[in-house]
């Protein structure tokens, strides 16, 4: 008794020492809640914003950040590898989205967990905790992820214009420059539920699948026995099918999100369902989209060629619509992340290194800031007007393929974070947990280098693994 009583006193005054340092930090920075420590380009939408302690609203109010970082992945190339799986290998891939769905709810809650428990965003964290070469390492491997992915986003905005006959090539750059003025001007939350709304169109990809009549024993089977091939081919869709659905840039949004909603160890629990649910209900979209076009073009060997081929597979629910439907989903998606990913990578690189960000700021203050904001939308612009209409899938399944091999490096950051007893108190992470985290990384790593070594060895001429 007298040991527990010991740990018990310890985690305690650990506990308090953490509180005792973020007031400290709280009052230091002249921002009177001392239960966390805000940006000052936040302090506005702080004051907007009350996040309710009590009854079931508070239910409501703490559902968005994982919800909205998971469903984050059904975008451009989340649609186009999900489809890829089905239309190229059917069924035999759902058993890796059900492991996939747990390593997203572990990762997501850790991040969550993170925020609620330090007040600090993700590459704050990094900086303070391991020191300034680690986290130009950390921010060099987000950028470059964020980068490709932040182009795979207009590269969809492009293919969604041209489903509904219109050019690429003009649209693109007068609707990246569209964002951009609106992101400056701090109009884009007014047309953010829109955006989202026209998400709603990949709802369809459930009824679809019914509408299909797919073989439900198969998907039953593929669901819970694991089927393995060493196949080139295979593997590269296997890493970018865990890219698309952890994407680094997620977690560095799920984290600053209960940050900026002032959520606190209280509401612990509410996170954790956010984060839990976010995973499934993604990932349930996420199964319904390789069963849909598993039943649609896989039984018939229709393969894709072209990204907007997936939109075949809506056809049992939307008819000679299914373009129309598909292309409707993909800009709203893609729209909606071709906005707030530059501006959350603009955020995470400025925040790592101490320098002047916020939207609330002129360029000539916050020129690191508003610098990459701008490239990031400019690089993609350029991508997605001017790429080939042939080579639109292949660049969104690479995107995902470079975000899995870069996944492992953050999450071991994210992994030691939730590990610092000192930093983290009682909300540590626990033996088991801490085994199906580091199973995570290694098993992401594992396929990454199988990957690399599909790729490498019949350079050499040794044929090791299949075509």
């Amino acid at each position: 008794m007298a040991g527990k009583d010991d740990r018990a006193n310890k985690l305690a005054h650990v506990d308090k020492a953490i509180e005792s340092n973020r007031m400290g930090v709280a009052r230091a920075s002249g921002f009177a809640d001392a239960n966390r420590i805000v940006p000052v380009e936040v302090r506005r939408r702080r004051r907007r914003f009350n996040f309710p302690r009590r009854g079931p609203l508070v239910y409501v109010a703490a559902l968005g950040p994982g919800l909205i970082a998971a469903n984050a992945g059904n975008d451009a190339g989340g649609i186009a590898t999900y489809s890829q799986v089905g239309a190229s290998y059917g069924y035999s891939l759902l058993w890796l989205v059900v492991a996939i769905t747990l390593a997203l709810a572990l990762v997501q809650e850790m991040c969550a967990r993170l925020g609620i428990v330090t007040g600090k965003g993700l590459s704050s964290l990094i900086r303070e905790e391991f020191g300034i070469r680690l986290t130009t390492f950390a921010m060099v491997t987000l950028l470059v992820a964020n980068a490709g992915t932040a182009i795979s986003e207009f590269v969809g905005i492009g293919l969604a214009l041209r489903l509904v006959g219109l050019s690429s090539l003009i649209g693109v750059p007068l609707i990246a420059a569209l964002l951009w003025v609106l992101v400056v001007h701090g109009s884009y939350q007014r047309l953010e539920l829109i955006f989202l709304a026209m998400t709603l169109a990949f709802l369809a990809y459930p009824v679809s699948a019914l509408l299909a009549h797919p073989h439900w024993d198969q998907v039953a089977r593929s669901i819970v026995l694991p089927s393995f091939r060493f196949n080139g081919a295979y593997i590269f869709t296997c890493v970018a099918t865990v890219g698309t659905t952890i994407t680094p840039y997620m977690q560095v949004y799920v984290q600053s999100s209960v940050v900026d909603k002032n959520m606190t160890p209280h509401d612990y629990s509410y996170a954790r369902i956010d984060a839990y649910g976010g995973a499934l209900f993604s990932n349930l979209i996420a199964g319904f989209i390789i069963i849909c076009t598993g039943a649609t073009l896989f039984t018939r060997h229709v393969p894709i060629q072209l990204a907007d081929d997936a939109a075949r597979a809506l056809a049992p629910v939307a008819g000679q619509y299914a373009p129309i439907v598909f292309g409707v989903g993909l800009f709203g998606a893609s729209i909606l992340a071709a906005a707030v990913l530059p501006l959350a990578t603009s955020y995470s690189l400025t925040e790592a290194f101490g320098l002047e960000r916020g939207v609330d700021r002129h360029w000539a203050d916050a020129p690191m800031f508003w610098g990459i904001f701008t490239g990031l939308i400019a690089l993609g612009a350029a991508v997605g007007a001017l790429i080939p209409r042939d080579a639109v899938l292949i660049l969104l399944l690479v995107v995902q393929v470079i975000n899995g091999v870069l996944l492992p490096v953050l999450l071991v950051f994210i992994i030691r974070l939730a590990n610092r007893r000192a930093l983290m108190g009682r909300y540590v992470n626990g033996p088991v947990y801490n085994g199906l985290a580091w199973a995570t990384v290694l098993s992401v790593a594992a396929l990454s280098a199988l990957m690399v070594a599909a790729t490498v060895l019949p350079w050499l001429g040794l044929h090791t693994f299949g075509s």
